[in-house]
């Protein structure tokens, strides 16, 4: 038995292709998987085992020869669609407005509190996300059945598939970077720690998993508590761009004493006003400065820290911590 493969090709050839129509008849006709082609190889099976070779090379000749044909006439029409758009094109007319992107309102945020430090007299510091045990906790107090060190705080690495390192985690802070600061640096010592942070948290319109904190540390020589005071009034004052009422409560912090919290008194239209915490803040710990081999007979030093998310929360109106990371876009392009 001969297959008909000669009509096939001939009428291939001169297959009139000049418009998109004709271009899919073309592809159902000799292309696709119920074309004439395809056809040809479902009839395989009916020749003689000795002919079947000869056959599929033709076949396979065929297939290509289709294939080659319709790539090209689909380059030939859509350069001809492209020519003919420009030649009518108006040049004069105004382009089409592109999508511009935006800053996100946390970026937004952290860099205004970054300027407001600039202008107080701070330098930033940076430090890695992946932090050892003493950085992160036993070179700031932390003693070792601190609840913090616990898994359900803290994200460890893991050294395999099931063995943890407890010496290696996601920082819980950005205290860890005053720790590598003041380790490379004498003092006097005035910057700032910016960064992501992570605590095993659940997730909730007030509390996530991974959030940006600003901590603050200067150390020097006969640094006191009127100094941290006024800092922290400043600094709310320049952030919020107005006067604050403001109220200063006892805390506790590891790293810290005294420690205290700040709060300011916040008011929205149509809602009664209410305390807010902004932020922590407190005298460096002595146990602290020696962990750093600083003698704190010599020198002491406050450090302050604010989570971006609350700022950014306040400054916008925002009251679910979880829409900053969405990527929602109806919700960043606001900020254009």
């Amino acid at each position: 038995m001969k297959l008909d493969t000669d009509s096939i090709r001939k009428s291939i050839r001169e297959f009139e292709i000049n418009s998109a129509e004709s271009l899919e008849q073309f592809r159902l006709k000799y292309v696709s998987r119920k074309g004439k082609v395809a056809e040809l190889f479902s009839k395989m099976g009916t020749l003689a085992a000795e002919e079947r070779a000869a056959a599929g090379k033709v076949l396979n000749e065929l297939k290509n020869e289709a294939q080659s044909r319709f790539d090209q006439a689909k380059i030939d029409l859509e350069s001809n669609l492209s020519t003919e758009r420009a030649a009518s094109d108006d040049i004069t007319l105004q382009a089409p407005a592109r999508p511009v992107g935006s800053h996100h309102p946390l970026t937004l945020t952290l860099e205004e509190i970054k300027r407001v430090f600039y202008r107080l007299g701070f330098s930033i510091a940076e430090g890695p996300e992946i932090e050892d045990d003493f950085h992160n906790f036993t070179s700031l107090n932390f003693p070792p059945e601190h609840p913090a060190r616990d898994m359900q705080d803290t994200f460890y690495i893991h050294k395999d598939e099931h063995q943890i390192d407890k010496d290696l985690l996601l920082r819980t802070h950005t205290s860890p970077v005053q720790i590598r600061k003041m380790l490379e640096q004498r003092p006097p010592i005035r910057s700032i720690m910016p960064g992501r942070v992570y605590r095993n948290e659940s997730v909730t319109y007030k509390s996530y998993f991974l959030f940006h904190q600003v901590e603050a540390l200067y150390v020097d020589k006969n640094v006191n508590f009127a100094e941290l005071k006024e800092t922290l009034v400043m600094l709310a004052e320049m952030v919020f761009n107005r006067k604050v009422e403001y109220r200063l409560r006892p805390s506790f912090f590891p790293f810290t004493e005294p420690s205290l919290e700040m709060d300011i008194w916040w008011e929205q239209p149509g809602k009664p006003g209410k305390w807010l915490e902004i932020l922590g803040a407190g005298m460096v710990h002595p146990n602290v400065l020696k962990s750093v081999d600083i003698d704190p007979e010599v020198y002491s030093g406050f450090a302050l820290g604010m989570g971006v998310e609350r700022m950014a929360s306040l400054r916008y109106g925002i009251d679910d911590i979880r829409i900053f990371y969405d990527n929602d876009v109806r919700f960043l392009e606001q900020f254009q």
